[in-house]
């Protein structure tokens, strides 16, 4: 903020600072957390790579009418080499990238091998597990992004910091709440809001999580309901951590 910039005053400003108090701590997280984190952005970096090459695929067969559908897995390999058999001239252009989607496949199931390594030997990872919806990847990335649940007084103070709780702006009259701030780590958010779809529209067992997803569902749609569940999540899987307990189930008739 000063008129004058220069490294020596900027020295200078960051020693005032320091005397005043006016800063906050940065939490510097462990190797171990670190590597972990790389494990998963190497992977959702590859999941990226596979989905664009099937979306290209599709793109390139879609103009000249052939359409390959829903396909996972070995199905859309096995489909989009049944379009273009016969068709020399579409085996030289898509052939080679779906030898490309094979090997980043490849890739993937590798990498896939090794987080189920680290979830299987990690006792805390397991009892986040418990939880419905979440698997050892969103798991192993929730760990590896709090590194230190200590760091967190208050176990709703989690979900600010991923960046899953509403701005808001007061100042007179004024005071409106908008969308999520979106701040902290994208990667953990996404996971989280995963988290929260599978379980509101996949788990079949009741629980009080559940049913309080629902009831905002129907209130204010299902988007918001996730985000709403996946802040939820974040809430719970700290607090688990803080007590060293699992998932605490509950019936349907006493959260109905």
């Amino acid at each position: 903020m000063q008129i004058n910039k220069s490294d020596r005053n900027d020295a200078a400003g960051i020693a005032r600072i320091m005397q005043t108090g006016w800063f906050k701590e940065v939490r510097v997280k462990g190797l171990d957390s670190h590597a972990i984190k790389a494990l998963l952005a190497s992977r959702a970096l590859l999941v990226k790579i596979k989905r664009d090459l099937e979306n290209h695929i599709r793109g390139l067969l879609k103009n000249l009418g052939l359409i390959i559908g829903r396909a996972k897995f070995n199905v859309f390999s096995v489909r989009t080499e049944k379009l273009i058999e016969d068709r020399p001239e579409l085996i030289a252009i898509v052939g080679p990238l779906l030898k490309a989607r094979k090997a980043v496949e490849q890739q993937i199931g590798d990498l896939d091998r090794k987080v189920m390594k680290l979830a299987r030997y990690d006792a805390q990872v397991r009892r986040f597990m418990t939880v419905p919806g979440v698997g050892p990847i969103t798991a192993l990335c929730f760990q590896a992004t709090i590194d230190d649940p200590t760091r967190f007084k208050r176990s709703r103070s989690v979900g600010a910091y991923i960046g899953l709780t509403t701005r808001r702006h007061a100042s007179g009259e004024v005071d409106w709440s908008g969308r999520i701030s979106k701040c902290g780590d994208a990667m953990l958010r996404s996971y989280l809001f995963e988290a929260a779809g599978v379980l509101l529209t996949r788990v079949p067992k009741w629980s009080a999580l559940k049913a309080w997803g629902m009831r905002l569902a129907k209130r204010n749609g299902l988007r918001k309901a996730k985000v709403a569940v996946a802040r939820k999540l974040a809430v719970i899987l700290h607090r688990m951590w803080i007590d060293g307990t699992e998932f605490n189930w509950s019936k349907k008739q006493a959260v109905a």
